[in-house]
């Protein structure tokens, strides 16, 4: 392993040790019983010497001392010597008891708290990542695997909680364990365990070595985790036009590619940790093979007791599962450390540029585009080319044009969205909307997009979402009835307190629609965007709601997007925008007189 890539690895780690530090006295009691566990087994390999050595072969030396007693006709002190043998024999059940009950409760100990740590950490975490996204800037997520995103919440996290758990626990107890049964074997004979100073160095390069292909392996895995999440999400949002266009079979094999991705990589991460090892264990065989030949040494014999060589046989055969479960545990660790850097640098992600430091509880509204240009993160090519135009208080504006022409995006520029004008600037009230604050710049401003977004709760909930404060009943219902929403909530058995399932399944388009904009009636800011605000509506419903949208926008400044030039017939202004520049300018009715492009699409709607 490189230098970089260790350091980087620490410095990963360091990172994520961080949020343990408000459970310093969990993972103290934590260590606390992992130590235990492995002292009690480090202990109970210890006492083999004592009970082999003066329980059995001080009987066995014993006996032959009686025999050569009893022909001498001398009395040894037999029946004390036996006596002391068959004190340490009974005392070896309650040693084994209280070694074991003390490893119980270690075990207890260490494990609870570990895994209150790793769910602590997984909370943590996913809060912090999820609180993240609402702080990126749209460029970000619009540039995003879908699935990825919400892998880094659900998936990576997980990871994360199985490095700072599972891995934990072996990676503490069973170090401690090795270091203990190496220990123990010095202290009986360091000649016998010189061999570790071979082995160990050569089980270490294995791990180190196998370290490298689980790290860039993990990172692999959570690129297909993504992929399986992504394609499992856009059949669900796409069922319906699955289930209609008959592309269950198309799916199926999409599904099936990114599905067959992921068992590959995982494949690859079960291969190393298969190969690593059984490769670990010869090792280890060699170590084992080694202490057997030197204790068939006579000079080894002499200096060796049955106790002896039994302790540090069986020190040996117990290090050999801790090693094989450090082993394992790396490939654990190393894909908590991948999903970490993958997290980490999700978070290290700048969130949207908020520079500004005005602050107002309303505006007048007056809106003003300085010969801006603007264009796309990552493309060279203008989506706006000098956009100048003003909207006094009060006054409401059309933007008209082909689909892909910029209408969106000047809408999207006022709520800052976008940032980055590459000319020109964009005031409202006279001031700079850079130099206002993004909550305050935000709160003036009531979006209705062609994309509602309504959430998996009540329609009166839905309506006052994000509503400061406290929205009465009674402030909800006039929002509903202004936007004509109150025709289709009253005859709902439940009225308002009706689930609208997720996005507003339950409902129509054209109903959707209408809850959207009685949210932007009763959120009454001083500027309004109306993005296609009525595209879903039946001919019927758009001018009920039209009496309702002119009703609010008196003594607002609006922007209206539209496709239906019926809409915005009213509006004191209409712009023509095409190819991201403004080409006419007018009232409908100056706008028709120049028979240009504005009388062009109109022809088109409705003919002579």
């Amino acid at each position: 392993m490189t230098t970089s890539s260790k350091n980087e690895v620490w410095k990963v780690f360091k990172r994520l040790l961080g949020y343990l530090k408000p459970l310093k006295a969990v993972l103290f009691f934590a260590v606390l019983g992992l130590t235990m566990y492995a002292v009690v087994d480090a202990t109970f390999i210890a006492v083999i010497k004592p009970f082999i050595d003066e329980g059995f072969g001080g009987q066995a030396s014993q006996a032959t001392s009686a025999a050569g007693g009893a022909l001498g006709n001398v009395d040894l002190g037999m029946s004390d010597g036996f006596e002391s043998d068959n004190k340490v024999l009974m005392m070896a059940p309650i040693v084994v008891i209280v070694l074991f009950s003390l490893r119980g409760l270690a075990n207890f100990l260490s494990t609870y708290c570990v895994a209150y740590m790793s769910a602590r950490v997984i909370l943590d975490m996913r809060q912090e990542v999820f609180e993240h996204y609402l702080k990126l800037p749209v460029s970000y997520i619009d540039s995003e695997n879908t699935g990825n995103l919400i892998s880094r919440v659900t998936y990576d996290t997980e990871q994360i909680a199985r490095a700072s758990g599972s891995a934990l626990i072996t990676i503490v107890r069973d170090s401690i364990s090795v270091i203990g049964m190496i220990g123990i074997m010095f202290y009986f004979s360091w000649k016998l365990s010189l061999v570790i100073l071979i082995v160990g160095p050569a089980i270490g390069l294995v791990i180190s070595v196998v370290s490298r292909r689980f790290r860039k392996v993990s990172k692999n895995i959570q690129a297909a985790m993504g992929g399986v999440t992504a394609a499992t999400e856009q059949m669900i949002k796409g069922h319906k036009n699955v289930l209609s266009f008959g592309g269950q079979e198309t799916e199926a094999e999409r599904f099936a590619k990114v599905n067959a991705q992921n068992r590959y990589q995982t494949m690859k991460l079960a291969t190393a940790q298969a190969i690593s090892q059984p490769l670990v264990m010869i090792i280890g065989s060699f170590a084992i093979a080694f202490v057997l030949y030197a204790a068939s040494i006579d000079s080894m014999k002499a200096e060796l007791t049955a106790g002896t060589f039994a302790t540090i046989l069986g020190a040996m055969l117990a290090m050999l599962q801790p090693i094989k479960n450090l082993t394992r545990v790396n490939a654990e660790f190393q894909r908590g450390i991948a999903a970490c850097t993958t997290v980490f640098e999700l978070l290290d992600t700048h969130p949207e540029e908020d520079n500004g430091k005005l602050e107002v509880d309303r505006v007048k509204g007056e809106l003003a585009f300085n010969h801006v240009d603007f264009s796309y993160p990552g493309q060279d090519k203008l989506a706006l080319n000098s956009i100048d135009f003003t909207v006094k208080q009060g006054q409401t504006i059309a933007l008209v044009g082909r689909s892909g022409s910029g209408k969106s995006t000047i809408a999207s520029l006022v709520t800052r969205f976008y940032s980055g004008l590459q000319a020109g600037e964009i005031t409202l009230d006279g001031a700079n909307i850079d130099d206002y604050k993004l909550t305050s710049l935000r709160r003036q401003v009531a979006l209705v997009s062609q994309q509602v977004t309504l959430f998996n709760d009540s329609i009166a909930n839905n309506i006052a979402y994000a509503y400061p404060g406290e929205a009465s009943r009674e402030q909800i219902i006039q929002a509903a009835t202004l936007a004509h929403a109150m025709e289709f909530i009253e005859p709902l058995p439940l009225g308002l307190d009706t689930q609208i399932g997720e996005n507003g399944v339950m409902l129509s388009g054209g109903q959707r629609q209408r809850i959207a904009i009685a949210r932007a009636i009763l959120r009454n800011s001083p500027v309004l965007i109306l993005d296609e605000a009525t595209s879903a509506l039946d001919t019927e419903s758009e001018k009920a709601i039209q009496h309702g949208l002119d009703n609010l926008r008196q003594n607002r400044t609006s922007i209206v997007i539209a496709h239906r030039l019926s809409t915005i017939e009213s509006a004191d202004q209409i712009l023509v925008v095409e190819q991201g520049q403004i080409v006419e300018r007018g009232t409908h009715v100056s706008l028709l007189e120049k028979q240009g492009v504005y009388y062009k699409l109109y022809q088109m709607q409705f003919g002579s």
